[in-house]
């Protein structure tokens, strides 16, 4: 064998062996996102699907709920809207009893979105991809839980304002002007209140900050306990009515 064949030949073992690896890589994270999946608990879930005072819209892109009185009659489906993502590994069902008060109650649009992978690190769509869902929405709140939360800083530029649900900004947001509003739980054992303080500088000044008692990092959905988390002792209804209160007082500055 001449020393040219050689090295070919050990080239195409070395970027076989390369390819390999990431083909490997790639097979294991596509996995590994759908093991453990924290799922909907099927009681919150039913409730939401049963009440008359919400529209429901599954697509493969995201959940939209919607006032159903608005529905009914022809007209916009709300002036403000939410597009929340999901917290990694998190179905997005999870979220629908958790944030339905801010559609029965306060008469917004809420788009959940169903991130690649089922996780928002992967999902590069932009946040048009779930506004178009409901084009008759003018004002867009954008936020999320968690992982999902991180994901929303990254498209806030797009929306009139941001919510975080037991997360964080990685990136600086604090020459934005954006109005923002950072939901924390006093048990969060994951996205703890120290995190929560230590990231504060990479929002606006103004950003008002919420942190409920006894809300623990499983507390922003419905989905049972979550690893690592701290141990709740606020009610399911108490945690709608918070997360009502807020975020819909958020969106009524908006109008």
């Amino acid at each position: 064998m001449t020393p040219n064949r050689r090295r070919r030949r050990v080239l195409w073992w070395t970027l076989g062996g390369v390819g390999g690896l990431l083909l490997a890589a790639v097979i294991g994270v596509v996995v590994w996102s759908q093991v453990g999946v924290y799922q909907a608990e099927p009681a919150p879930l039913a409730a939401v699907r049963a009440d008359p005072g919400i529209s429901l819209v599954d697509g493969p892109a995201g959940i939209v709920l919607s006032p159903a009185d608005a529905e009914s009659s022809g007209a916009a489906t709300g002036d403000a809207g939410l597009v929340f993502i999901p917290g990694a590994k998190v179905d997005p069902w999870a979220y629908a009893a958790t944030l339905s008060g801010l559609v029965r109650d306060a008469d917004l649009t809420v788009v959940i979105t169903k991130p690649w992978l089922n996780l928002a690190f992967f999902d590069v769509r932009p946040l048009t991809a779930f506004t178009d869902l409901a084009p008759d929405v003018g004002t867009w709140i954008v936020g999320g839980h968690s992982l999902g939360g991180v994901r929303a800083c990254t498209l806030a530029a797009d929306a009139d304002a941001l919510a975080l649900f037991a997360s964080y900004c990685a990136t600086d947001l604090s020459g934005s002007g954006l109005p923002v509003l950072s939901l924390s739980g006093s048990e969060d054992g994951l996205s703890t209140p120290a995190k929560i303080d230590d990231a504060r500088h990479l929002l606006p000044a103004d950003a008002r900050f919420v942190e409920i008692p006894g809300a623990a990092h499983a507390s922003f959905g419905a989905y049972g306990p979550q690893d690592g988390d701290g141990t709740p002792s606020v009610s399911l209804e108490d945690m709608v009515a918070e997360i009502t209160d807020a975020v819909g007082a958020l969106a009524s500055e908006l109008e």
